[in-house]
């Protein structure tokens, strides 16, 4: 019987124009250089100014990964967009961005599961494109964090960016060879008795406000290393391998002592490992894509290598996927 998988052809990426360095924050808050980078990693990170939005960034990045996919707006049958934060409460930014790329056609939507959007995004695309419903997805995370942060609480505006990235999706027959190109396989979690760990004080229906984003940092690492060692071991044993067989690993961007405490658990050497945070920041749904980009462009991710994907976001959410390259 035939089957289908969800081939990655193409990546995309698009920041704001703006750097602000660790040096620049230490001008507004009480923080420095050396509190920031040994606590988390990050030197520095993109901000939107008021001409860019995620919707905006989400189209340059979604561009740029069609024209390296050789492919026309056209071409696209569906989009999903992660984001914790949309240009408007609705319509949904997904639809704006396929608006902005002149498609008139198939379905665009937004997905919501902060940090651990991009891995339930591309869940989703792959389940679309594996039931037969679709060709060929834009697979997008894009947040412009900076809107939802508090300024004097250096605590967390010192760890967030914005930015973009984007991938595209095609489905293609699958002959059931091993080494065959495509999405091997993903695992989605929640439990969101956790949400007083990480969320926004702040909603159209709670509040009537956007709010600010409120984090117990602590609390937030002490159950990151275990949830995502939890989606990656299902993984592992799903796709019958172990960590040595994995060529990369791309986890989300949030924190370097987070980063290599869950490699050095999975036993994954932390020279397989994709570090962007150090420029970006956490840049949330939009940090799994941004470091694929970076790591496709330097020649690190070549084709036929597997990679391994894993986020933790507010709820919690967290997740994994398997990818063929």
């Amino acid at each position: 019987m035939k089957t289908t998988r969800s081939v990655i052809l193409s990546t995309g990426a698009s920041l704001p124009r703006r750097v602000v360095t660790n040096d620049d924050l230490s001008k507004m808050v009480d923080t420095s250089d050396d509190w920031i980078v040994q606590r988390t990693g990050i030197k520095e990170r993109h901000l939107a100014d008021d001409s860019e939005t995620t919707a905006s960034l989400g189209v340059a990045a979604a561009k740029v990964a069609l024209a390296e996919a050789k492919l026309e707006p056209q071409d696209i049958d569906l989009i999903i967009l992660a984001t914790s934060t949309p240009d408007h409460t609705f319509p949904a930014s997904a639809t704006e961005i396929q608006a902005s790329l002149g498609i008139t056609h198939g379905v665009a939507f937004d997905l919501q599961a902060v940090c651990s959007g991009f891995i339930f995004a591309l869940a989703t695309a792959d389940k679309f494109l594996t039931s037969g419903s679709h060709r060929r997805a834009l697979v997008i995370g894009s947040e412009t964090f900076s809107r939802i942060l508090d300024w004097s609480d250096r605590g967390t505006c010192v760890l967030f960016g914005d930015g973009a990235g984007a991938v595209v999706l095609e489905a293609r027959e699958h002959l059931g060879v091993k080494a065959e190109r495509g999405v091997i396989t993903t695992h989605l979690r929640s439990d969101g008795r956790h949400k007083g760990k990480l969320y926004v004080d702040g909603g159209p229906s709670s509040t009537k406000t956007v709010g600010h984003l409120r984090m117990e940092g602590k609390e937030v690492f002490r159950h990151a290393v275990g949830m995502i060692t939890d989606v990656i071991k299902d993984a592992f044993a799903a796709a019958s391998i172990n960590a040595s067989d994995i060529d990369w690993f791309v986890p989300h961007q949030a924190n370097r002592r987070i980063i290599d405490a869950s490699a050095d658990k999975l036993g994954i050497s932390r020279d397989k490992v994709v570090v962007t945070v150090e420029k970006h920041g956490n840049t949330s749904a939009a940090s799994i894509p941004l470091a694929l980009d970076a790591a496709v462009r330097d020649g690190r991710i070549k084709e036929g290598q597997l990679v391994l994907l894993e986020a933790m976001g507010g709820g919690f959410t967290w997740g994994s996927a398997l990818i063929r390259w």
